[in-house]
């Protein structure tokens, strides 16, 4: 798999604006390494700057346990620290700042929440990767997805996917991958259906079935990981087919990496992340030999 050229870094006058501002909106009170997971994968993908947007009282606690590069956006919050409706508008004000959003990890599925995640999936321009929480809400109404203007990218396991269409994900290659390119033409959308050989379905590209990953991927976290690594590459220009097809093959070379070292049993997601440089450098160099 080729390098997408915004990663290649051949500019030498290029400074942070250059590769994009991700928007990073996860967590809630249960949750908030959702968010220092997501965030971290996208600065180790090559986003020139992240933030995440979080309920805000609960700034304090990511502070500690997050990497001081990343940067803040204090949420609205309701009674149980999730993400407000009131969020939406405040979002809709500032999206000039960022070039792309990742949405859904550890956010909750609380009333208030739901209604912000539809309203900004409606109302914000930003390329989108929908993942966790978010694909959840969306599934009371895929429809919502129609109305969308710019590039979404849809990260769906199989028991997310069974609730998006309304009946289980058939367990043989061939059914996950139609299904896949027929939900990616009537959303309008990419579908990543993650799983062993995860499934891009682009209805421009057609179907990319991975080949990189192991079983230790299968742990809590991992999916925040691939959704940080899209948003990134999505905030850095590149198109959305070829973000979720990059993605999932950096995600998954980046485990493979990681258990050369670490028995797939003890895998982590933070491992995950630990490897996407040396993962970079590997397909770096395959480019030169």
């Amino acid at each position: 798999m080729q390098l997408p050229a915004p990663l290649l870094r051949n500019n030498p006058n290029s400074y942070k604006n250059t590769f994009g501002h991700a928007l990073i909106v996860a967590g809630s009170r249960r949750m908030i390494g959702a968010a220092v997971l997501s965030s971290m994968a996208a600065f180790r993908t090559g986003a020139g700057l992240v933030t995440v947007g979080l309920p805000r009282g609960l700034i304090k606690v990511l502070q500690k346990r997050v990497a001081p590069e990343v940067m803040v956006l204090p949420l609205p919050q309701t009674s149980e620290q999730t993400v407000s409706a009131k969020a939406a508008d405040e979002l809709n004000a500032k999206q000039s700042t960022y070039s792309a959003m990742g949405i859904g990890p550890g956010l909750s599925q609380e009333e208030s929440t739901a209604k912000f995640v539809t309203d900004a999936l409606i109302h914000l321009n930003l390329p989108v990767v929908v993942d966790a929480d978010a694909l959840n809400i969306l599934a009371a109404d895929v429809s919502l997805l129609k109305l969308r203007s710019a590039p979404t990218v849809l990260t769906p396991h199989p028991g997310e996917m069974s609730r998006l269409i309304g009946h289980e994900v058939p367990q043989d290659e061939t059914g996950r991958q139609q299904l896949a390119i027929e939900f990616a033409h009537t959303s309008g959308c990419v579908v990543v259906l993650k799983g062993h050989r995860t499934v891009v379905a682009d209805a421009l590209e057609g179907i990319y079935s991975n080949e990189t990953g192991n079983v230790g991927m299968a742990t809590a976290g991992s999916g925040d990981v691939l959704s940080g690594i899209i948003t990134a590459l999505l905030a850095q220009g590149v198109e959305a087919g070829e973000a979720a097809r990059f993605g999932v093959y950096l995600h998954g070379m980046a485990a493979d990496l990681a258990v050369q070292t670490i028995d797939p049993v003890s895998l982590m997601a933070s491992d995950i992340i630990a490897h996407i440089s040396p993962a970079l450098g590997k397909i770096r160099d395959n480019l030169t030999n």
